[in-house]
């Protein structure tokens, strides 16, 4: 997706080099997190006047792909 690609850098000098939407120290991990807590994106927004919509979906885009990884995450109450 070129756009993500635009919109989500790390920088090891910007928030430990968390991903982050391109301009801001606005992690997608943050983004993430109020998402899971239930907030919609429109409050997201007028929280954070600088995102846009195509950024938070960028966000959701790049983790998804993050999880796409050939990676085992351990979770806790994974069945067993």
């Amino acid at each position: 997706m070129k756009s993500e690609k635009k919109l989500i850098v790390s920088d090891p000098a910007v928030m430990m080099g968390k991903p982050v939407i391109a301009g801001t120290r606005i992690t997608v991990e943050h983004i993430l997190e109020k998402l899971a807590a239930g907030e919609t994106v429109e409050a997201i927004l007028d929280a954070h006047p600088r995102l846009t919509r195509e950024a938070v979906l960028a966000a959701l885009a790049f983790a998804a792909g993050a999880l796409r990884a050939d990676v085992v995450y351990p979770f806790e109450g994974a069945a067993g």
